[in-house]
């Protein structure tokens, strides 16, 4: 502190002492055969921001869900490789986002001003809900194709005839949500659960939710949805 500040500022008798610097990986591959990398195996990067604890959990609870599915037997083929798809991508734009706050911390005369203009544009509130989704990590949304905005998003913790939503997801199954009390989760029963809700604060008929939260479908149609009870949570088992 002394070489690089010119004081120590009074500190004294550290408990623990830890450094860090700018070094940013990625692997290219977050599974090869049955070798399968989560949180900092798979990426590290500056802590600006403190972005690697939700990056790391949210690796592992994407990834744990599908290996359970494995192990039980009921995964589709290709569920383990959605893994890769999802994440690599979030990694790469946290580590473009803690790139970007390590070059605002420079004193130089180029990064201070965009660190003045950054500044400015935060007064938006737009900007502002943007950055802070970004660096929290929940303004996450994985491509699951054509769709409304929710598609692919994780469902935000909303009221529920039963209490809070996030509660039901505690037994690591899927959830159907269904306002329209019509539809059933059938031969999928066993890995997803029905809540038939008319009183849910939704602006969509029904939605899928898998294990880790985020919405896997949006309709009302019963065909439609045992389709994509077929892509995420395999063969019924009836």
């Amino acid at each position: 502190m002394r070489a690089i500040a010119g004081t120590d500022f009074g500190v004294h008798s550290p408990r623990w002492l830890s450094r860090f610097g700018d070094a940013t990986r990625l692997a290219e591959h977050y599974r090869v055969g049955r070798v399968l990398l989560a949180g900092d195996a798979a990426h590290i990067h500056p802590p600006t921001g403190g972005q690697g604890l939700n990056l790391g959990v949210q690796d592992a609870f994407n990834l744990g869900w599908k290996l359970a599915a494995q192990i039980r037997g009921w995964a589709p083929e290709t569920l383990l490789d959605t893994y890769q798809a999802e994440r690599h991508p979030v990694a790469e734009d946290v580590l473009d986002n803690t790139r970007a706050q390590m070059e605002l911390l420079s004193t130089e005369p180029g990064p201070q001003a965009v660190r003045r203009l950054l500044t400015e544009l935060m007064d938006f509130d737009e900007v502002n809900g943007y950055l802070i989704e970004k660096i929290t990590g929940i303004g996450i949304r994985y491509d699951f194709g054509e769709g409304p905005d929710l598609l692919g998003r994780r469902l935000r913790d909303i009221d529920v005839k039963q209490g809070h939503l996030y509660g039901l997801l505690h037994r690591g199954r899927g959830l159907l949500l269904d306002r329209t009390e019509r539809l059933t989760v059938g031969g999928w029963s066993d890995r997803v659960d029905h809540l038939a809700d008319p009183t849910a604060v939704l602006d969509v008929p029904c939605v899928l939710l898998r294990p880790d939260g985020h919405v896997a479908w949006i309709g009302d149609d019963q065909q439609d949805l045992d389709d994509h009870l077929s892509r995420w949570f395999g063969r019924p088992a009836n």
